[in-house]
């Protein structure tokens, strides 16, 4: 199935609203916070329901509440910290409200990077999605421009200073991901009531739980998410949202420790984690380890990977490593990262077997040609 659809087909939703709505439910976010507990301070607020949950984004994205209280709703769950049923509300409100599917043909590994983005160091996930695809596993990113509290470089500033189309209908990133094998999905397009959002949460200025469940959007319906965190109970908490979700597809989570909260794989020691529908458990737990990236032929440091002008650079390094211009630590680190998306999507049995074929796709030119069918594509 392909072509621009509404989350019909998996969730029940017939449209995405918009202006105010008249929402069922008992919670408005003002009694959340007072009757419900949630804003009494991050030692001793309460938690909410699935239920709960789910109406409250239902609130925030449709409902059209006070700006003060949406700010104060906010601020509450970043105090707080959203439990992983609490996103999972969050994440099904917003597939059912706001999200805008487009399934290609191909299933993807879905990469959601932080939309805030990285200041210091190049955006190497367009190059080593390409790399993927080129060994065969296709990849879709999305992305909007760039959010408080970073205002970083994100995917879709990379493809832009590519001069690759990406204010893209949600039919033609699905069309770009079969024909490329690597799409891209502007949030403004496929995420337009979540989008809608900026203005207020660039006056909060911080990360809130919205920054989360933007990254899980999944507008291909990949069975696949892979994804970077800090700390490993962040993982923990992306693996529980997923298994406590009711509308998210995902079947398997992959994660790596990235660089600036991207999902650039951090070099050296670095953890991995893994979550998957069969082996999970009840209480949403995941498989992690560590890996030496050195194993790998990627015996560099994130120094090596800095550059000064963020879309620029990371366009040119992207073009430079693909076209086999470039080795060292930048094509080093894009055969990394290509590595990981081609094990997260099932294609090798090991971050290792990974890498091999990403440096084999790099080697014979069949990542060039991938690269030239992305500066191709016309929607």
């Amino acid at each position: 199935m392909s072509g621009e659809q509404l989350r019909d087909d998996a969730t029940g939703a017939s449209d995405v609203t918009g202006g105010a709505t008249e929402i069922d439910g008992e919670w408005p976010l003002k009694r959340l916070l007072t009757e419900g507990g949630i804003g009494s301070g991050p030692k001793t607020a309460d938690d909410m329901s699935y239920e709960q949950s789910r109406e409250a984004f239902d609130r925030v994205l449709v409902g059209n509440p006070d700006l003060a209280t949406l700010g104060a709703f906010l601020l509450a769950n970043r105090w707080k910290e959203s439990t992983p049923e609490e996103l999972a509300g969050f994440a099904d409100a917003m597939r059912e409200r706001s999200v805008v599917a487009a399934t290609p043909d191909a299933d993807p590994v879905d990469c959601g990077g932080n939309y805030d983005g990285k200041q210091k160091t190049a955006v190497l996930g367009v190059a080593s999605g390409l790399v993927a695809a080129a060994a065969g596993t296709p990849v879709v990113a999305h992305s909007g421009p760039s959010l408080p509290a970073k205002h970083g470089t994100t995917y879709g500033d990379v493809l832009a200073e590519l001069g690759v189309p990406t204010d893209l209908d949600p039919a033609d990133s699905a069309a770009m991901t079969d024909e490329v094998g690597f799409g891209f999905y502007a949030q403004s397009r496929f995420n337009p009531v979540v989008h809608d959002l900026r203005e207020t949460r660039e006056s909060v200025g911080v990360r809130t739980s919205v920054n989360t469940v933007e990254t899980l959007a999944n507008p291909a319906n990949a069975s696949v998410h892979f994804g970077s965190f800090y700390h490993l109970s962040y993982a923990e908490r992306i693996a529980g949202t997923v298994r406590e979700s009711r509308e998210l597809p995902f079947e398997r989570v992959v994660m790596a420790q990235g660089m600036e909260g991207y999902d650039d794989v951090r070099p050296g020691t670095t953890r991995v984690a893994e979550w998957d529908a069969e082996s999970g458990t009840s209480g949403g737990q995941i498989e992690d380890g560590e890996v030496e990236t050195a194993d790998f032929g990627a015996a560099f440091e994130r120094e090596d990977l800095r550059v000064e002008e963020l879309p620029a650079d990371s366009a040119r390094v992207t073009e430079d490593v693909l076209t086999g211009e470039r080795d060292g630590p930048f094509a080093d680190a894009v055969a990394l990262n290509a590595g990981f998306r081609i094990y997260a999507g099932g294609d090798a049995a090991s971050v290792g077997e990974g890498v091999e074929r990403a440096r084999d796709a790099l080697a014979d030119g069949r990542a060039a040609e991938r690269f030239d069918a992305l500066l191709g594509f016309e929607p």
